[in-house]
């Protein structure tokens, strides 16, 4: 089946638990290497965690009862938010739509986290965020093995560094229920596809930044030698998007 831009622009489906029939499949032919729908995909999973991790890093820093907890929310701003840089770069070389939300499951981990203080806060925090790093740092590894897409490997080695530095910092909180959170990343429930999709951006929405801590550690790629021949270099600037096309259905 012949397809066409806008069904390269954004996934249907981006649930962890959900594999598509043809995830190799190639969407598009670009100058990087070709962008498989496992490829594309990952580049918006990268962008849909940053937009309910980041957010829940700045709550953790109010709420976080415990030092180890505060010390994991300054990982999670800071990390992802040289991700959301990098994907923000990318993202528009692949012509690929990003979200400006996260899922509305992810949306709810935030909304759960909202409501708990002190003891209770800081052990979900711990188990939700280990659960949910578990689950993405498995589907780094395969994308990283098998992607042909330089840019899409160059975010992978980013995300794999990241995600790994955030798995260790919830397990140094000592509030990690090993046996519960790998049996929920394991196993994950059966949910609609609708609550694993980041709703598409609307046309002409301005795209959501999460600014870098003033004492940021953690940088986004450089592409330097990864681009093609009509491309700033060393540019720290985040590529502008495309014009945004309306969502599609789940392709596969």
């Amino acid at each position: 089946m012949a397809l066409t831009l806008a069904a390269l622009a954004y996934p249907g489906m981006l649930g962890l638990d959900t594999v598509s029939t043809s995830q190799t499949r190639i969407v598009a032919n670009t100058q990087w290497g070709p962008l498989t729908e496992q490829d594309r995909d990952f580049v918006v999973k990268v962008r849909a965690a940053g937009l309910w991790e980041y957010p829940l890093g700045q709550i953790g820093l109010q709420k976080g009862a415990s030092e180890e907890v505060k010390t994991a929310s300054r990982h999670l701003i800071d990390g992802h938010a040289a991700l959301d840089a990098s994907v923000r770069k990318i993202g528009p070389m692949l012509n690929i739509t990003l979200p400006n939300v996260a899922s509305p499951q992810q949306e709810g981990f935030v909304t759960q986290l909202k409501g708990e203080t002190g003891k209770e806060f800081d052990t979900d925090f711990a188990n939700i965020l280990r659960m949910t790093h578990g689950s993405i740092f498995n589907a780094i590894a395969k994308i990283r093995s098998t992607t042909k897409n330089s840019l899409v490997r160059a975010l992978a080695d980013q995300a794999n560094d990241t995600v790994l530095d955030h798995i260790t910092v919830m397990e140094k909180t000592g509030l990690v229920d090993f046996d519960q959170t790998i049996f929920q990343q394991t196993t994950p429930p059966k949910l609609p596809s609708d609550n694993l999709t980041p709703p598409a951006p609307d046309p002409g929405q301005p795209q959501v930044v999460l600014t870098p801590p003033p004492t940021a550690t953690s940088t986004p790629l450089n592409i330097d030698g990864l681009t093609g021949p009509n491309s700033t270099r060393n540019d720290p600037t985040p590529a502008p998007a495309p014009a945004q096309p309306s969502p599609t259905p789940t392709i596969g």
